[in-house]
């Protein structure tokens, strides 16, 4: 039973792609497998060790704040983004 494959596509430059290409050269691989192995690496690292947001989650930020009395700009900016 073959195994499905879905297609994912990028917009490169010229430069970017040709990076691409003599790096995969250089590891002997095609191109998509190259980038491929490289973005599931950076994937698994990403899920093992997510980054920690500057801002800190809404919860966050609206902690302290349910007495304080928010202008609606106010509440949008602390809520933009959520």
């Amino acid at each position: 039973m073959a195994a499905s494959a879905d297609r994912l596509d990028l917009r490169l430059s010229s430069e970017d792609k040709n990076r691409l290409r003599r790096a995969a050269a250089l590891q002997e691989m095609p191109v998509a497998a190259f980038v491929r192995d490289a973005a599931l690496r950076a994937a698994e690292a990403t899920i093992a060790h997510p980054p920690k947001g500057r801002r800190g989650s809404l919860s966050a930020r609206l902690r302290g704040r349910a007495t304080a009395r928010l202008s609606t700009d106010q509440i949008m900016q602390l809520t933009r983004g959520a």
